[in-house]
């Protein structure tokens, strides 16, 4: 019996949605084609933020904050 090989996917969710990327990505490409400019959004994963430059691993989960500014 052999195992289903696991999916070489990360997730990033951002307001209530999930969005599957291809692991590999950087943080910013996977950002990039979701039509999201990476700038406006802070990735953190298990509460910690995370470089956007730094490449998804399969499994990953990274939730996706709001840049909020004022004045």
């Amino acid at each position: 019996m052999s195992e289903t090989p696991a999916p070489k996917t990360a997730t990033l969710k951002l307001r209530g949605k999930a969005y599957t990327v291809p692991a590999g990505l950087r943080i910013r490409e996977a950002m990039q084609r979701l039509g999201l400019t990476p700038e406006s959004y802070l990735p953190v994963r298990d509460g910690e933020l995370v470089p956007d430059d730094e490449r998804l691993k399969a499994g990953d989960v990274i939730r996706l904050v709001a840049v909020i500014s004022g004045g």
